[in-house]
C-alpha cells in the first residue's frame, strides 16, 4: 500500500520548466484516459507552488474540456490573476500537444478566524470492521467473466493509493434501484509524513482533491439501477468543484458522504461531504458527470 502512495506522492510531484510552467507524469496502468482526480490535484499542485506559504487553497473550480493521453505528459500553465491583501486568484490550464484538456480556477486565503457553524456528521458506522472496497473489486474481477474483469480493471485502475470502506457497498455486477446516497470512509492508504518530502496541509489538500474524483459520480447512477460497468454507459466528468473548510490529515480516516440531488439530460450532478473522525467538515465537494446511456 505505501508503495501505491508513493507512486501518488510522485504523480504530484510537478517539474518545474519555466516560470509558471509544470510538468506532470501520469503513472502507467491498462486505463485508456487519465483519471480526472489526477489532473486536479496535480493542476492544485502547479498553482500552490505559485502562491504564499502562510495562504491556502480554500476553493477549486474545474472543467474536463478533452479526455487526458495517459502516455503524453501534461503541460499545466499558470496565470497569477491576482494577488490581494487576504486572497489570491490562480487559473491553471492543462494540456497535450497543443489542445487544452483540463481549465481550473483556484482562489488561496490567509488562514484567519470567524463566524463557524456546520451541518452535523451523519450518524453512521465506522471504518473498522468494514471491507476494503478495493479487496471487494479484486473478488469482483476474479469471480466473473474476462470481459467483465476487463471492464471492471479498466474502471477503478487507482484505486490503491486510497483506501476506501464502504459502508453501504454498491453491487456492480448485480446493480438494484436504491437512493442515490452512499458513504464511504477514505483515507490515503499510508503515511504521508514517512514518504513525503514535506508534510504539510497544501499536499493533504491535493491529496483529498484526487480522492474526491473516486465513487462520486456513480451516486447519480444509483436510482436506475445501472451499473458503472455497463457496456452502453458513458460516463465523463464534466465539471469538479472543490471547498476546503477546516485542516486535515489526508492519511487519517474521513467519511466520504455522497448524494445526487437530480440527474437529467444525460448528465448527473453530485454532491459530497468530508468529516474527519471528530465530527468537523473539512470540505464539501460538487461534481456533474456524463451519464449518457446508448440503447444499441
Amino acid at each position: 500500500m505505501s508503495e501505491a502512495l508513493q507512486q501518488l506522492l510522485d504523480t504530484l510531484t510537478l517539474e518545474k520548466i519555466d516560470e509558471n510552467i509544470y510538468r506532470g507524469q501520469t503513472p502507467k496502468s491498462s486505463n485508456k484516459r487519465v483519471f480526472g482526480g489526477q489532473v486536479f490535484a496535480q493542476a492544485m499542485r502547479a498553482a500552490q507552488d505559485t502562491v504564499p506559504e502562510d495562504r491556502m487553497v480554500h476553493s477549486q473550480h474545474a472543467y474536463f474540456l478533452r479526455p487526458g493521453d495517459p502516455s503524453v505528459p501534461i503541460l499545466y500553465q499558470v496565470d497569477g490573476i491576482r494577488n490581494g491583501g487576504s486572497f489570491t486568484t490562480r487559473r491553471v490550464v492543462g494540456s497535450q500537444r497543443g489542445k487544452a484538456i483540463f481549465n481550473t480556477e483556484m482562489s488561496f486565503q490567509v488562514v484567519e478566524e470567524g463566524l463557524n457553524h456546520q451541518a452535523d456528521m451523519p450518524d453512521c458506522p465506522g471504518p473498522e470492521g468494514l471491507e476494503n472496497d478495493n479487496d471487494r473489486w479484486n473478488k469482483l474481477i476474479a469471480e466473473h467473466s474476462k470481459a467483465t474483469a476487463k471492464s471492471a480493471a479498466e474502471h477503478r485502475p487507482s484505486l490503491r493509493p486510497i483506501e476506501m470502506h464502504s459502508i453501504d457497498p454498491i453491487d456492480y455486477a448485480n446493480p438494484t434501484s436504491r437512493k442515490p446516497e452512499q458513504q464511504v470512509w477514505i483515507k490515503a492508504s499510508g503515511s504521508v509524513a514517512e514518504l513525503a518530502l514535506h508534510d504539510d496541509q497544501p499536499l493533504h489538500h491535493a491529496i483529498l482533491a484526487y480522492a474526491s474524483d473516486f465513487s462520486l459520480m456513480g451516486t447519480s447512477l444509483l436510482p436506475h439501477g445501472v451499473s458503472i460497468m455497463s457496456p452502453k454507459l458513458q460516463l465523463a466528468s464534466l465539471d469538479h468543484c472543490i471547498w476546503f473548510h477546516d485542516s486535515f490529515r489526508a492519511d487519517e480516516w474521513l467519511l466520504y458522504t455522497m448524494d445526487s440531488p437530480r440527474s437529467s439530460r444525460s448528465r448527473g450532478l453530485n454532491r459530497g461531504s468530508f468529516y474527519s473522525r471528530d465530527g468537523r467538515l473539512v470540505a464539501s465537494t460538487i461534481q456533474e458527470g456524463l451519464i449518457r446511456l446508448h440503447q444499441d
